[in-house]
């Protein structure tokens, strides 16, 4: 069966599926092909990576059509560059959970704080919990929060089951990308003139 499926590829180099993975099992970089169940940890938290990084270019495409920008520095960024950068570094991300000796560094890390702490400066407070909601736009973002925060408990998961050593920045990343994209919610809705809404816990 794998012989006749490596036959099918030579035939027809842009075929979009081989068949290998068929019986629950993948490979991964630099692994020699050792294939591995698409149930590990190193699978899930690819996943989950996989699953932020398609959201967020929903989210950036709609962040664009409002043209929602942010002053950092001397300059006016639109918050769907800055979503791209993210992106970005989430192939970082994922190609370091697959085996990469690349990771994330001090600079990614220092560049998603000075936008929060430039977002933090603009916005009132935050008092309580914020519902969802407002603006289409600052749904997603939030809901892109909780994405992040799925995939930084797949990737805890590798970095302490040992089977990769995941950089002390590429965590730290993670756990600020969900402030950041928490911030970048708010910040939409404050920009659109959109007030926030709190739970009431059933207060008279």
């Amino acid at each position: 069966m794998k012989k006749a499926t490596n036959e099918t590829i030579k035939k027809n180099k842009n075929i979009l599926y081989t068949g290998f993975g068929d019986k629950g099992t993948t490979t991964l970089f630099n692994c020699d092909q050792q294939r591995i169940s698409k149930s590990s940890n190193i699978i899930e938290a690819l996943g989950t990576l996989d699953e932020l990084n398609a959201y967020l270019g929903i989210v950036k495409v709609n962040s664009l059509s409002e043209k929602i920008k942010l002053q950092l520095g001397n300059k006016n960024i639109l918050l769907g560059s800055i979503i791209s950068e993210i992106q970005q570094v989430i192939f970082i991300l994922q190609a370091e959970v697959g085996g990469s000796k690349i990771t994330v560094g001090k600079k990614e890390l220092k560049r998603i704080e000075t936008i929060i702490n430039e977002i933090g400066n603009i916005l009132p407070p935050i008092k309580t919990f914020t519902i969802s909601g407002g603006s289409i736009l600052s749904a997603e973002l939030d809901y892109s929060r909780t994405l992040a925060r799925k995939a930084e408990r797949s990737l805890v998961s590798v970095s302490e089951g040992g089977v990769r050593v995941i950089g002390i920045y590429s965590i730290s990343y993670m756990n600020r990308l969900s402030s950041l994209l928490f911030a970048m919610s708010r910040y939409s809705n404050y920009v659109l003139s959109i007030p926030e809404t709190h739970p009431q816990y059933n207060k008279k």
